[in-house]
């Protein structure tokens, strides 16, 4: 659950730096804004596939022999979806916060062969 979270963090993050650059604008409202609803549907997507799968964890979960993994279940889906909300809704706050004045590290030469 922590791997998918960062994932979607680090791919909302980069997905963002990619239009700024593609377009050359500097990071601001509309952009960060774009940026989510354009990342919206895949964070979307891969939360509910994760989500659907543990589901029948949590339903089923009456039944002998699955009442831990009953709990571990639960613990998932909340974390999950609180993980999900914290991506669509801190993270593109806090990069429009402190993003914008950041400037971009400089260029050492270590990519180029």
């Amino acid at each position: 659950m922590v791997g998918i979270a960062a994932r979607h963090g680090l791919f909302l993050i980069k997905h963002y730096q990619e239009v700024q650059q593609r377009e050359g604008r500097p990071l601001g409202q509309d952009l960060v804004l774009r940026g989510a609803l354009e990342r919206l549907s895949p964070i979307l997507t891969s939360s509910t596939a994760v989500i659907a799968a543990l589901l029948p964890l949590v339903v089923f979960g009456w039944i002998p022999g699955l009442e831990i993994v009953r709990q571990a279940a639960i613990v998932m889906v909340g974390g999950l979806v609180a993980s999900t909300l914290v991506t669509l809704f801190v993270i593109p706050s806090l990069v429009q916060a402190f993003g914008a004045g950041a400037e971009q590290p400089a260029d050492l030469g270590l990519t180029t062969p």
